[in-house]
């Protein structure tokens, strides 16, 4: 390990890699929101979106492991956290949905049970 102004630094590795990894968490936040907004705002349909994510985390995972590590590492590592934070957005549209249906039919037993038992 080399230590590069103040901070250790893993051998073998080039700036552009550490720049990458030290932001990887926060460019697949980013990009996920992006494309999050596409898919909200239907420039980009959903079943597409969902497609491409899973194709490209197939991918990953199918030849992220044999890449070295580096930058294509990196951005393949960035590509696959941002589709499946992607991949959740109708995953977790459908469960609040029915969370919400679930709801209200709770809430519909509840009025007739009230409506029906009231003696008035």
């Amino acid at each position: 390990m080399l230590e590069e102004h103040g901070a250790v630094v893993e051998h073998g590795t080039s700036r552009p890699e550490r720049w990458l990894r030290s932001r990887r968490v926060r460019i697949a936040l980013w990009v996920a929101v992006i494309e999050g907004l596409f898919v909200a705002l239907k420039v980009i349909a959903w079943p597409v979106a969902l497609i491409l994510a899973v194709g490209i985390i197939g991918i990953y995972f199918y030849a992220g492991h044999r890449l070295r590590a580096g930058v294509a590492r990196e951005v393949g590592w960035i590509a696959a956290v941002s589709q499946a934070l992607v991949a959740l957005v109708p995953v977790l549209v459908i469960i609040l949905g029915t969370l919400a249906l679930i709801l209200v039919g709770v809430l519909a037993v509840i009025a007739l049970v009230v409506l029906f038992s009231d003696r008035g």
